[in-house]
């Protein structure tokens, strides 16, 4: 069984108790929270099983976006030859 990680952020306005509401429903549909984010954004990034993707509603007027979680770099690699 395999599993998809994905970062939820929401809207910077929304409020930590809305937040908390939804960390506490996507752990009781088998996510589990991997690290909070709060500072520069608000949000979380969350493990789903995939057997249980379906079961997750990320339907929410307070989350700005639902985006697969995976590494960032701020160094491109050049794809031309010199």
């Amino acid at each position: 069984m395999g599993s998809s990680s994905v970062i939820v952020t929401f809207k910077f306005d929304t409020p930590d108790a809305v937040i908390e509401e939804h960390v506490r429903a996507t752990e009781a549909n088998g996510g589990i929270i991997k690290h909070r984010y709060n500072a520069a954004i608000k949000g979380y990034s969350v493990e789903i099983p995939d057997d249980a993707v379906q079961s997750f509603s990320f339907d929410d007027a307070a989350i700005d976006a639902v985006e697969a979680d995976g590494e960032l770099t701020t160094q491109g690699q050049s794809l031309l030859r010199k």
